[in-house]
């Protein structure tokens, strides 16, 4: 039997990189992936990546139908890690906090928080109206965990890239899944020998 999976659904917000990345390297952990994209997902991904969705959809173990409320990720039965929404839109933001599981990605996410397994929420938007910021805080406090792609510098990144590679290592983090790769925060001096400042 393999081991329980993660399940990414990416959403029509910006930043499809973050989840065809995050597809790549849970393929290169060897962890099962269960993709849902949005109709609005896969025209992102095909805008900003110019990348065919069929490309995406190989990454995934197993491909999930937007609409099909019957999948086995629709079942508190079925053993996941969790889910992880990158990136995820206000929209769903809304929908997940309302409890409106009017399609899969919704389904599932609903779900995850039922189950009180780990649901990471790469929201994507800016500025923050109150109705944002209240959905997320309602989130976060029934367990979700909202965490925004921001960039970190320390490390001094040279490429789009790594900057992505950084998130995606920080979403792995918070399913228990180790990231070799990723630059960490490791209390020393810049390399020009000023302070760095606190990464918090």
């Amino acid at each position: 039997m393999s081991s329980p999976g993660v399940i990414v659904g990416i959403t029509g917000a910006t930043g499809a990189i973050y989840g065809v990345r995050l597809l790549e390297w849970l393929r290169r952990c060897e962890v099962p992936s269960h993709l849902i994209l949005t109709p609005w997902g896969k025209r992102t991904v095909e805008h900003e990546m110019a990348l065919p969705v069929k490309e995406v959809e190989a990454l995934a173990t197993t491909v999930e139908h937007y609409g099909d409320l019957g999948s086995a990720v629709s079942s508190g039965s079925f053993a996941t890690l969790g889910m992880a929404i990158v990136p995820c839109s206000m929209k769903t933001v809304a929908a997940v906090n309302a409890g409106f599981g009017d399609n899969l990605v919704t389904r599932a996410a609903d779900v995850v928080l039922k189950e009180r397994r780990r649901l990471v929420l790469v929201v994507r938007e800016t500025p923050l109206s109150e109705i944002h910021l209240r959905n997320m805080l309602e989130l976060a406090r029934m367990g979700a965990v909202v965490m925004p792609p921001v960039p970190a510098f320390y490390n001094h990144p040279e490429s789009i890239d790594q900057m992505v590679d950084y998130t995606v290592a920080r979403i792995l983090d918070q399913f228990g899944i180790p990231a070799p790769w990723a630059e960490r925060w490791d209390g020393k001096l810049r390399r020009d020998g000023g302070d760095r400042t606190d990464p918090s």
